[in-house]
């Protein structure tokens, strides 16, 4: 049976919901580690081969005395994904998903990532697979500040500020605890390397750019971006002991970075030290 009906009624008559909420990050509910099995052996996945990878994953030895794919090897799938940690069943996904990119079954690899990137839109999950990897997923301004500026940066031949954002984006992925100060770091460095490559000016810090080049962001927000960058030097650089950022102010601090990134890379795309600069 396909789960994810491309030929649906609500598909047809184009009436899908907008997206829930982002409530799920930390967490894997009954629901969705029934889903991934379903999933799975949909797009070509037998109990005994998805339990093979489940051992693996999970460090446990198959049931010798399991021989059936139904019920038996598919009763042990569904207890061992059952108690497994939250974060190993997006493992299990990645997996699944990078078995099917090396058998080259496109097709099922797309009816894969496809269906459990719905799954997690209808239900609130803060996740998403992009080219084949679990990435966090936030809300609509955040993706599009960050996918946006990526792809500026890359177009503009700025890799190197792609990258950063890459990193934070990445820090913030990583499970079963996200790299808060990491996804910080990286996302000001993207901003820092553009500002100088727009300035023309190479080895000044972002905070010293902008008190030097009054064009660089319009008046008054460049004050605004000052205290940003004078937020991540505090906060990602420079802990104390309490006063650790929280998640939600690192996705805040990349989606602004990525916003401002793409605001220089589109107002200077080819042409240092635009005029106005001081």
């Amino acid at each position: 049976m396909n789960i994810d009906n491309t030929s649906s009624f609500s598909k047809r008559h184009g009436l899908e919901p907008s997206d829930v909420e982002i409530t799920i990050r930390e967490g894997a509910p009954e629901w969705l580690r029934d889903f991934v099995i379903a999933l799975a052996y949909e797009c070509g996945f037998e109990p005994k081969s998805l339990r093979s990878v489940l051992c693996r994953l999970l460090l446990e030895s198959p049931n010798a005395n399991n021989w059936s794919e139904f019920p038996n090897i598919d009763s042990e799938v569904r207890g061992l994904i059952g108690k497994a940690d939250w974060f190993r069943v997006y493992d299990l996904a990645e997996t699944i998903a990078e078995t099917l990119k090396a058998r080259y079954d496109h097709d099922a690899l797309k009816r894969f990532t496809e269906g459990l990137n719905n799954a997690f839109r209808r239900k609130g999950i803060g996740w998403q697979f992009v080219d084949g990897r679990i990435e966090i997923r936030g809300e609509e301004s955040f993706e599009q500040s960050v996918r946006t500026a990526i792809t500026v940066t890359q177009k503009s031949g700025r890799a190197v500020a792609g990258r950063e954002l890459h990193e934070a984006l990445h820090d913030l992925s990583k499970r079963p605890s996200p790299d808060i100060t990491g996804a910080i770091q990286h996302a000001m460095a993207a901003l820092e390397c553009v500002s100088r490559d727009v300035s023309g000016d190479q080895n000044a810090t972002l905070g010293a750019l902008i008190k030097r080049n009054s064009g660089l962001f319009p008046a008054p927000l460049d004050k605004g971006v000052e205290k940003i960058w004078g937020y991540a030097s505090e906060q990602g650089r420079h802990l104390r002991e309490g006063s650790a950022p929280q998640a939600e102010e690192a996705e805040l601090v990349v989606g602004l970075a990525g916003t401002l990134v793409t605001y220089l890379v589109k107002k200077t795309p080819s042409n240092p030290r635009p005029a106005g600069f001081s």
